[in-house]
């Protein structure tokens, strides 16, 4: 891969170690997803602002859905990794898309359709971390209401409605009410 890649303009080269530079996209070739790949993985996703991309010769839903849980941006199959097609994804992966073969989106829309329905939505969570109350908490937040207006509006007491804003706070390392609001609608919730 690196051979292929080596000459091509659009992407620059550096070894994981080299700490000449940051990379803005790692890139993971393995045969199969396996403990050992999925560690590699969690710490790229751990080390810093680097999105990867995996290359793998197996790739099955329930690994895909691993490889997404440890922050991989883009997959692709080891049989159609070109270097044209690895270099498409690398730059969109750097850009802030992401990349999953056709055929295994369907199927990883699926897992997570059945993940909200199953197991998130009955625990009144969301994809994005936040239960049904946080958001109305935050909607109110991002409506102009203080902590005592809140708590008369939703029926909870203000140590209640403190505790939830601390919690998403904590949670998602936000800085402050106003910091959490942004996040609240950047993410589409209010």
């Amino acid at each position: 891969m690196a051979s292929q890649l080596r000459t091509r303009p659009e992407v620059t080269l550096t070894g994981w170690e080299d700490g000449e530079l940051t990379p803005q996209v790692v890139v993971v070739v393995v045969d199969v997803i396996d403990e050992e790949a999925l560690r590699m993985l969690r710490n790229i996703q751990r080390s810093g602002t680097a999105r990867g991309v995996l290359v793998a010769t197996e790739i099955d839903e329930q690994k895909l859905v691993s490889a997404a849980e440890c922050g991989v941006a883009g997959v692709v199959r080891r049989s159609e990794a070109t270097p044209d097609h690895l270099v498409r994804v690398i730059v969109a992966v750097a850009n802030g898309e992401g990349h999953v073969p056709a055929d295994l989106l369907g199927r990883l829309l699926e897992q997570v359709g059945k993940l909200q329905g199953q197991v998130l939505g009955p625990r009144g969570l969301h994809f994005t971390g936040l239960s049904s109350r946080e958001i109305d908490v935050l909607r109110l937040v991002a409506e102009g209401y203080d902590t005592a207006d809140i708590a008369t509006k939703l029926a909870y007491s203000e140590r209640t409605i403190k505790n939830v804003l601390h919690a998403v706070m904590t949670r998602l390392q936000l800085r402050n009410r106003s910091h959490a609001v942004a996040y609240a609608l950047r993410q589409g919730l209010i």
